[in-house]
C-alpha cells in the first residue's frame, strides 16, 4: 500500500512537473508569444528541470528528518500554486511562463521524498525492485505528453493545468490520510548542514551521481526535448512527436523496475555496465540521423530501455552501499545530479542546432559520455562494491 500510494504521488507530481514540455513547440509554431527561437523553447522546458533537480538536495534531507508521511502531501499541495499561476496569469507571457516554470520545478523534488520513504519499508534484498517500481512513477511525464496538447486543443488552454492542480490537491489529501512512515525509521539527530557535509564526502554520492546524471539525465533530456527534436529534425507534427515521446517514456518506465530487479539477483556492476554500453551504441546510431522508420525508432526505444534500466540500477546501487539513515540525503544529491544531467542537454542541443542545423554533435557527445561512464562503472564503482562487501563480511 505504501509503495503504491508513493508511486502514484510521484506520477502525479511528475505530470505537473512536465506540463510545459509538450507546449514548447506549440508556442514556437503558433507565434502567440512572438518569434521564439529553438533556444527559447529549450529554456522554457528546461527551467522546471533545474529547479526540481536542485530542490531534491533539500527535500532529501528534509525527508530524512520529517519522513515521507509529512513531505509527500506538503510538496504536492505546494505544487498546486505554480500550476494555478500558470493557468490564470502566465499563458500569454513568455517571461511569466519562465517564472511559473521555475516554481513548477517543486513537483520534480518528490523523487527525493519517495526513495527514502520506500527504501525504509523493504528489506535490503527487495529494495532494488521496490525503488525501481517507485521510479516508474516517472510515467507522469508520458501522461503529460499524451494529454496536455490534446486537452489544450479540445477543452481550453487552462484545462491541462486545472486538471493537474485538481489531481495534486486530491493526492495531497490521500497521502495525508493513508501514508505512514515505516516502523523503526531512523531519524537523524544532527543538523541538516552536518548531514549534508557528511553525505558529500561519501564516495557513493559522487559515483552514483555521475551514473544517474547520464542515465536519468538522458531520460529527462529526451522526455522534455524529444518533441522539439522530432519536429525539427524529422518534420513530425506536434501530436505525432508527443506520441512518440510518450512511447519513449513508456519503455523507460517499464524498464526501470526491471533494472532494480536485476540488481537484486545479479551483479549491479554488470547490469549498469550493460546499460551504459547500450546507451553509447544507440546514441551513436541516432547521431547518424536515420529516418524515423524501424531504424531510427528502434535506436531511440532501445536507448530508452537502457536509460530506464540504468536509472533503476543506480538506486539499487545506493540501497546496497548506503546506510539507511543517509539514504534521503544521498538520494537528494544523486537525484539533483540526475536532474542537472537532464537540464543541460536541451539547452546544448538547441544551441548546436542553431549554429549547425544538425543535432549530430549533441548525440555523439552523449555516446562518448556513456562510454566514459561505462569505464567508471567497471573501475571505481566496482571497487566501491567490493570494499562494501568486504566491510560487511
Amino acid at each position: 500500500m505504501m509503495l503504491a500510494v508513493a508511486t502514484l504521488g510521484f506520477a502525479v507530481n511528475f505530470w505537473a512537473w512536465a506540463l510545459l514540455s509538450p507546449l514548447g513547440p506549440k508556442y514556437r509554431d503558433s507565434g502567440e508569444l512572438g518569434a521564439l527561437t529553438e533556444s527559447d523553447v529549450a529554456l522554457l522546458v528546461a527551467v522546471p528541470v533545474i529547479v526540481g533537480s536542485l530542490g531534491r538536495i533539500v527535500m532529501g534531507a528534509l525527508t530524512d528528518r520529517f519522513g515521507g508521511r509529512v513531505m509527500f502531501p506538503a510538496v504536492s499541495a505546494a505544487t498546486v500554486i505554480p500550476v494555478l499561476f500558470l493557468a490564470f496569469f502566465a499563458l500569454d507571457s513568455y517571461d511569466l511562463l519562465l517564472v511559473g516554470g521555475f516554481f513548477l520545478g517543486l513537483g520534480g523534488t518528490t523523487f527525493a521524498v519517495g526513495v527514502p520513504f520506500v527504501n525504509a519499508w523493504f528489506p535490503p534484498e527487495k529494495r532494488g525492485l521496490a525503488t525501481g517500481i517507485f521510479g516508474a512513477g516517472m510515467v507522469g511525464t508520458a501522461v503529460s505528453a499524451l494529454t496536455t496538447v490534446a486537452i489544450w486543443d479540445g477543452v481550453g488552454r487552462r484545462a491541462p493545468f486545472l486538471f493537474a492542480a485538481a489531481a495534486l490537491a486530491a493526492y495531497a489529501v490521500l497521502a495525508w490520510v493513508v501514508l505512514r512512515d515505516a516502523p523503526g525509521r531512523q531519524v537523524p539527530t544532527t543538523s541538516m548542514l552536518t548531514r549534508m557535509r557528511a553525505t558529500v564526502q561519501l564516495p557513493i554520492t559522487w559515483q552514483a551521481g555521475v551514473l544517474y546524471a547520464v542515465a536519468f539525465g538522458g531520460y529527462v533530456a529526451f522526455s522534455v526535448y524529444l518533441p522539439a527534436y522530432l519536429k525539427t529534425a524529422h518534420g513530425l507534427t506536434a501530436a505525432d512527436a508527443s506520441n512518440r515521446m510518450a512511447g519513449f517514456v513508456a519503455v523507460a518506465v517499464i524498464m526501470r523496475p526491471l533494472g532494480g530487479w536485476l540488481c537484486d539477483r545479479f551483479s549491479t556492476v554488470r547490469v549498469l555496465a550493460g546499460c551504459f554500453a547500450v546507451i553509447a551504441v544507440c546514441a551513436g546510431v541516432a547521431a547518424t540521423n536515420p529516418p524515423m522508420d524501424i531504424r531510427g525508432t528502434a535506436a531511440f526505444l532501445v536507448m530508452a530501455a537502457a536509460l530506464g534500466a540504468g536509472s533503476g540500477a543506480t538506486f539499487a546501487l545506493i540501497a546496497q552501499a548506503t546506510d539507511p539513515a543517509q539514504v534521503g540525503s544521498v538520494t537528494g544529491l544523486v537525484g539533483a545530479a540526475g536532474g542537472l544531467g537532464g537540464f543541460a542537454p536541451p539547452l546544448l542541443m538547441g544551441y548546436i542546432y542553431g549554429r549547425t542545423e544538425s543535432y549530430a554533435i549533441g548525440l555523439w557527445m552523449l555516446a562518448i559520455t556513456a562510454a566514459l561512464t561505462l569505464l567508471l562503472t567497471l573501475t571505481r564503482v566496482r571497487h566501491l562494491i567490493d570494499d562494501r562487501e568486504e566491510s560487511v563480511a
